[in-house]
């Protein structure tokens, strides 16, 4: 039976509603914030540009560079769908990510691997379908704009598919590929912030479940599993803290 409030509205219809509200928020309010550091970026470089340099006791930080290695962490949203199956998963993700930058003037381009636990799932009639983990190697290419770097990813995805019927539960690990974007603000010495959006497909996988129409033993299923992520993270950055030269 399926309880529904005075609107005739049912609460599940309620929850997702009201959660893609917040979703909206987060990612509007985190887009701002680039938008606030890139402007006071500007600013800055304008009323600076014409002074003389800087002594070591009155430095001014800004990135120049965004090149060397780097280590962070990340959280956000998974939501995805399953090929064959009504399933939706969805669910929280987290993890860390690692990587190296090399830059040409205002062209930044790096390599970038993290690894992700999510507790993405969902029940459907008989089936429920979950991705505990997965993880991606990815090349990054963006633009810098001083403190801000706006940046395009692609590359490959790995992870876990999970199925679960009638009690029986299978697992396999697959591969696929992921592609994104994102910008990341750099906001002290060392340390940045991103918002990230990926697109990842964990390929096709064939389970086999107990057959209860026929006399056969068995039944195959082909599903393939696809997620959209959108997370926020901090990266720190390897190395001395940069000093602006004008």
């Amino acid at each position: 039976m399926e309880f529904r409030n005075q609107t005739g509205v049912s609460p599940g219809v309620v929850a997702v509603v009201a959660w893609g509200c917040v979703m909206s928020r987060f990612v509007w309010g985190a887009l701002a914030l680039v938008a606030a550091g890139w402007t006071m970026s500007a600013r800055a470089a304008d009323l600076y540009g014409s002074r003389a340099p800087l002594t070591a006791t009155q430095t001014l930080y800004r990135p120049d560079s965004w090149a060397g290695p780097y280590l962070g962490a990340n959280i956000g949203y998974a939501w995805g769908s399953v090929a064959n199956n009504p399933a939706k998963p969805s669910g929280f993700v987290g993890g860390v990510q690692a990587g190296y930058n090399w830059q040409n003037g205002q062209w930044v381009f790096g390599l970038e691997g993290d690894i992700q636990a999510t507790g993405a799932e969902e029940t459907f009639a008989p089936w429920k379908f979950a991705n505990p983990w997965f993880g991606t190697v990815r090349g990054r290419a963006g633009y810098a704009f001083n403190n801000v770097l706006f940046f395009g990813t692609g590359g490959l995805a790995f992870g876990e598919l999970r199925a679960t019927t009638f009690g029986v539960s299978e697992s396999h690990t697959n591969a696929g590929w992921t592609l994104g974007a994102g910008a990341e603000m750099a906001f002290a010495p060392n340390w940045s912030a991103k918002i990230e959006y990926l697109y990842v497909d964990l390929g096709s996988v064939n389970y086999t479940s107990p057959n209860t129409a026929t006399a056969a033993a068995t039944i195959n299923h082909d599903h393939r599993l696809t997620e959209n992520i959108v997370r926020v993270g901090v990266n720190y950055r390897f190395g001395g803290p940069v000093v602006a030269k004008y």
